[in-house]
């Protein structure tokens, strides 16, 4: 799941935070990235059942102050 945010604007990365902690049986990693003095980049390797990653994504992009984000899938079989 990859996700661009402006730190500066709302309280996204708490609400993230929260959302990420009640998926924690599906969440491998998390990578941070400062992009500059207001954008982030964030990078979510997740394992799981196409439902359970769609539905959290779906709440991932769904924060106000999300500018961009996307699930991007594939098959490990």
């Amino acid at each position: 799941i990859v996700l661009l945010y402006d730190h500066h604007k709302g309280d996204v990365f708490t609400k993230s935070n929260d959302i990420q902690h009640a998926y924690y049986d599906v969440i491998l990693s998390t990578q941070h990235f400062h992009l500059n003095h207001d954008n982030c980049l964030e990078i979510i390797a997740v394992k799981g059942t196409s439902l359970k990653l769609t539905e959290l994504s779906d709440k991932l992009i769904g924060i106000k102050g999300i500018i961009h984000g996307k699930l991007v899938m594939s098959r490990s079989e």
